[in-house]
C-alpha cells in the first residue's frame, strides 16, 4: 500500500499561520496536521504502508526532514516530490508519478477524519464523501440506485449532488489513474482553467472502472483558523476518548489547572493559570497569570496576563495584557 499526500498549496486562507509554516505543519492535538492524516490511514489500511509520497512546494530541507520522519514513524518510505504551479489537483498527483502504481490511497493535506473502515475489506475503488448544505465550492458525486458512483461534477454551479468529496480516494491500480492524469496533461485538458482530477475519475469511470462512494463518521477541515480550532477541538475530544495521556511528564504546572482535554507539550510551563478544555500548547511555551480553551499555541511562545479562546497562536510569539484601571457605573456592559 501507498500513501500519496499532495501539499504543495501556499494555504493562504490560513495566513499569517503558514507565513513561515506550512499549513500541513500546523499542529493538531500536539502533532501536524499531514502527521495526523498519515497515522490516520495508515491504521485503516489493513496491510503495510510501504511507501509515504509527499507532493510539496519548496518548503526547505527542514520540512522534508519532518516529512521523512513522518513516513518512517508509519514504518514506510518517504518520498519528495515538487509542485512547482499550482496548476490543479490532478497535476499535483502525477507530480508523484514514479509512485503511482498497485494498491494506493491519495488524501489532500487539509483534511483529517475519524471513520470505522478497513482497506482491507473494500473490493472496489473508493471515493469517500460526505452531504454538504452548499455543494458548489467542491467536487461532488452522483450515484446510481444500487449506491455506485455515476459520475463527478467539479464545483457545479447548479445543483446535481449534494455529496462532495472530501479529498480522500482509494485506488486498485495506481497506473490506471496515473495513465489518465498523463492523457489530461498531454491533451492539455482543463476544467475552469486547472487540470482537475475529476475529470481523471469520469474518464476511468466511463471505460469501466467502478467507484464506489466511501463514509466517514465526520469529516474534520483545516481549511482556515476557525476550521482548525474546530478540529483541533474535536481531536482531543477522540483522544481522550482513547485514554491517551496528553499531558508532558517534563511540563511544568504551578498553582494552575488543566482541563481535559488538553495537550500539554515537552518543557511548557504553566503558572498560575487556567488552561483548557481544548487547548493545544506546544514546547517550551510559557503560560503565565492567564486563561486559554480551545486554542492552538505553538511553540517557544509566551503569554501573560491574557484570556485567550478560540485562538490560534504561533511559534515565538510575545503575547501580553496588561491589567485594566476601569471606573465603571451602574447598569454598563463591557466588552474587553
Amino acid at each position: 500500500m501507498k500513501i500519496i499526500v499532495p501539499m504543495a498549496g501556499m494555504g493562504k486562507r490560513m495566513r499569517p499561520h503558514t507565513l513561515t509554516v506550512p499549513k500541513p505543519l500546523v499542529p493538531i492535538a500536539g502533532k501536524p496536521i499531514v502527521q495526523r492524516l498519515v497515522e490516520d490511514i495508515a491504521k485503516v489500511c489493513g496491510q503495510p504502508v510501504e511507501e509515504v509520497a509527499f507532493i510539496i512546494g519548496r518548503f526547505g530541507k527542514d520540512v522534508e526532514a519532518k516529512l521523512m520522519e513522518i513516513a518512517a514513524s508509519v514504518g514506510a518510505k518517504g518520498s519528495i516530490y515538487y509542485q512547482d504551479e499550482p496548476l490543479g489537483t490532478a497535476h499535483a498527483i502525477l507530480c508523484a508519478e514514479p509512485s503511482l502504481s498497485g494498491n494506493m490511497v491519495v488524501a489532500f493535506a487539509d483534511t483529517l477524519f475519524k471513520a470505522e473502515f478497513s482497506l482491507a475489506d473494500t473490493k472496489h475503488n473508493t471515493i469517500w464523501v460526505q452531504k454538504v448544505e452548499d455543494p458548489r465550492p467542491f467536487g461532488v458525486v452522483t450515484l446510481s440506485e444500487q449506491g455506485q458512483i455515476t459520475g463527478f461534477v467539479e464545483k457545479p454551479e447548479t445543483f446535481v449532488s449534494d455529496l462532495a468529496i472530501i479529498g480522500i480516494y482509494y485506488f486498485l491500480d495506481g497506473e490506471n489513474l496515473k495513465q489518465e492524469l498523463r492523457y489530461l496533461l498531454d491533451n492539455d485538458i482543463k476544467d475552469k482553467g486547472e487540470y482537475q482530477l475529476t475529470n481523471a475519475l469520469e474518464n476511468m469511470r466511463a471505460k469501466g472502472v467502478v467507484f464506489s462512494p466511501g463514509e466517514v463518521a465526520e469529516w474534520l477541515d483545516c481549511g482556515n483558523k476557525n476550521s482548525t480550532v474546530d478540529t483541533n477541538t474535536r481531536y482531543l475530544g477522540y483522544l481522550a476518548e482513547r485514554k491517551e495521556d496528553l499531558v508532558s511528564k517534563s511540563a511544568k504546572i504551578t498553582n494552575s489547572v488543566v482541563i481535559a482535554p488538553s495537550y500539554i507539550a515537552d518543557g511548557a510551563e504553566i503558572t498560575n493559570s487556567v488552561v483548557g478544555p481544548f487547548a493545544c500548547i506546544g514546547r517550551n511555551t510559557k503560560i503565565t497569570g492567564s486563561v486559554v480553551a480551545e486554542a492552538i499555541v505553538q511553540e517557544q511562545t509566551t503569554i501573560s496576563g491574557a484570556v485567550v479562546k478560540n485562538s490560534m497562536v504561533g511559534n515565538h510569539v510575545v503575547l501580553t495584557s496588561r491589567e485594566k484601571d476601569l471606573s465603571v457605573g451602574d447598569y454598563n456592559q463591557i466588552n474587553l
